[in-house]
């Protein structure tokens, strides 16, 4: 029999074995201090919960409900070319932080008639970062 010599690699390189181990404490580091992660305490993201909207809204036109751009300080029911419902149009409410909020809250509640079918953002966290995003959108062109 022939004597065979096997040359062997350190561990640390045998396969990537030294990234693997450093990758690994990473992740695990990432994960015990919750950084990286979408964890329970991350602020919502208010263009992604609008996403929720898209079914009957846009920022940019009209749809089955009416478009979102220059929200802030806008009269509700005042978007031309949206035939909005008598309710809203009486409504008398300018879009500020704390009537979006009430409206977001509950619609049929805060405009009793309106057609908006949607039942309302329940999670406050997430109708905070909804109505930030809303009001933060630029002026309709």
């Amino acid at each position: 029999m022939r004597d065979r010599v096997i040359a062997r690699r350190p561990p640390s390189r045998l396969r990537g074995g030294g990234l693997r181990q450093a990758g690994a404490a990473a992740v695990l580091a990432l994960l015990l201090t919750g950084a990286g992660s979408a964890s329970a305490g991350a602020e919502p993201d208010g263009e992604k919960i609008y996403q929720r909207c898209f079914a009957c809204h846009s920022v940019e036109r009209n749809r089955t409900g009416p478009r979102h751009c220059g929200l802030n300080g806008r009269a509700a029911g005042s978007v031309e070319g949206y035939n909005y419902s008598k309710a809203m149009r009486n409504s008398h409410i300018v879009w500020n932080k704390e009537t979006l909020d009430a409206f977001l809250a509950n619609p049929r509640a805060a405009v009793p008639g309106t057609i908006m079918a949607y039942a309302g953002v329940k999670k406050e966290s997430e109708r905070a970062a909804l109505v930030d995003w809303l009001l933060a959108l630029p002026p309709c062109e």
